[in-house]
């Protein structure tokens, strides 16, 4: 009698122990759905996104965009360099630099 009065005290607890189990192990996959990492089936084999030639092809046309944007961007902060040393360029120095081309026409 004391065995099952002592069951029956344990078995809400471990309950709620497997229930938080459950709830944590789906907390934890969508949570990694919702971030984009792979989900792992029972052997490791990866389940989503599938690994096909498709997706490496995505993936390899991607890297070279990747990499035509950097270059576009590395030569438009180069452009934006010039135009922001013209811009502070103080404008004393400007009228100094046209009087003196003024000075060699003459």
């Amino acid at each position: 009698m004391e065995k099952i009065e002592f069951i029956r005290l344990l078995a809400p607890m471990i309950a709620m122990v497997g229930i938080a189990g459950v709830v944590g192990w789906v907390l934890t996959t969508w949570m990694r759905i919702k971030n984009g990492y792979p989900l792992d089936g029972g052997w490791g084999q990866a389940i989503y996104p599938k690994t096909d030639l498709e997706a490496m092809e995505r993936i390899k046309l991607l890297s070279q965009e990747n990499a035509q944007l950097r270059a576009e961007l590395g030569s438009i902060k180069d452009r934006l360099g010039n135009v922001e040393r013209i811009v502070t360029d103080s404008s004393h120095a400007l009228d100094r630099e046209i009087d003196a081309l003024r000075g060699r026409a003459n």
